[in-house]
Parts: C-alpha cells; structure tokens; sequence
C-alpha cells in the first residue's frame, strides 16, 4: 500500500506542469536601441522617443519589445527639459515558451544636464510612471538615472569625438501590492552601463557596451548597442 502511494506521487510530480524557466544569469542578453529627439522649428517643444528590442540571449528570445514616444518642453532661459510620454511594452517569456505579456505606460520626466570642467558631461534624469501592466492592479515607478559622458580624444562632444559613457539608474516600487495577492519588493532595480561612444556627426552617435541589471532575484549582464540620433 504504502508503495502504491509512493509510486503516485512520483507520477504526480513527474506530471504537474513545470513553471516558468529559471533565467540562466550567465548568458549574455543583448538590447538593440534606437533614441530620437527633435524640436519643433527650434522652439521650445519638441519630441522624443526610443525603440529598444531587447532578449535574454544575443537575439531572437524576446525579454522586451518597448515603444516609447513623448512630447517635451524645454523653459527659455532655463537648462532643462521636462517630457509628457507613452510607450508600450511587450514582455516575453524566458526560454521556448511564447506567452507574452503587454503594458501600457505613462510617463513624466525631468532631464537636467550639468557640466564639470572641461570634459565631465552629466545628465540628471528623474522619471515618474503610471503603469497598467496585463494581470496586474495598476502600478507606479520611480526612476532617477545619473549619466556621465566623458570625451577621450578631444575635449568637446562634437563629430569624430570618441567617449567614454557611464551610467546608474535606481528603480524604485510605488504601490507594492499589484493584485492577486501578488506583492513587490520597493526596490525594483538597479542599471549599471558601461561603454564606448562615437559621434559619427553632431546629430548621430553611436554607442557600444555592456548593463548589469540587478534585481531582486537575478543578476545579468546585457549587451547595448544603441544609436542616439538628434533630429535637426
């Protein structure tokens, strides 16, 4: 008897539906970006926008497919720029399974660039979202990134400039509880880049590295290849 019941529950374990893959950390992920911005005949407003794929290996299992485009405004006389945006983002599943999930996403966001000395280029992005994530009650997010572009072949971002760009954006949670007695942690994640950029024109850069995303869960390495192209 109590060998029959043991033999069941082996055929039951070895039947039950797995769940979902464990993401292999040390595999390489790679995100293909595209950012515009532009403003409109050189007044205060303009736009701007990012088309990013991005996949746990280096191309075709989908993490993320993100299309994001905002309207901005950028004070006379003040070196700021603030954005009004939307995007849509498509989430995968790790490994053969197709299952995707979809959200839409509002955003506000204040980028304010500061300069040291001759060759240290920051930028301060703060962003704030309003999530509506498939499955889930809605969400908020809070963003702040600290970007550092350092030029390493002469002393102005300009054409033919080779430079060093570094970053670190903090994520943070919100509403914790998203539904289906389903709880977040308030620490989203953390980014942390580095890479090499080219200016092959004023208007068009070109940049190549790698972002460690850590989250709660899981640690991984990402390949960026990213073209930034400003829109005259």
């Amino acid at each position: 008897m109590k060998k029959n019941l043991i033999i069941s529950l082996l055929l039951i374990i070895g039947l039950a539906p797995k769940g979902r893959a464990q993401i292999n950390e040390d595999k390489l992920g790679a995100w293909y970006m595209y950012f515009y911005n532009t403003t409109i005949k050189k007044g205060p407003w303009g736009v701007q926008g990012d088309i990013q794929y991005r996949n746990f290996n280096l191309m075709g299992d989908l993490e993320q497919l993100l299309l994001r485009s905002g309207i901005t405004y950028k004070p006379q006389n003040a070196n700021i720029k603030f954005t009004l945006g939307y995007g849509h983002i498509t989430t995968g599943t790790y490994g053969n399974n197709e299952s995707t999930t979809q959200e839409s996403r509002i955003y506000q966001e204040a980028l304010y660039p500061v300069k040291f000395g001759e060759r240290f280029f920051t930028n301060h992005r703060f962003r704030y979202e309003q999530r509506f994530v498939e499955g889930q009650d809605f969400r908020t997010r809070y963003r702040y990134n600290l970007f550092l572009n350092i030029p390493i072949n002469q002393k102005t971002m300009d054409k033919n400039t080779l430079y060093l760009a570094l970053y670190n954006e903090f994520f943070v949670n919100g509403e914790r509880n998203i539904g289906n007695n389903k709880k977040v942690e308030l620490f989203d994640r953390n980014r942390l880049y580095a890479a090499l950029g080219f200016y092959i024109q004023k208007q068009l850069k070109v940049q190549l590295g790698v972002m460690t995303q850590t989250t709660n869960a899981v640690e991984k390495n990402q390949l960026q290849l990213s073209i930034h192209h400003n829109i005259q």
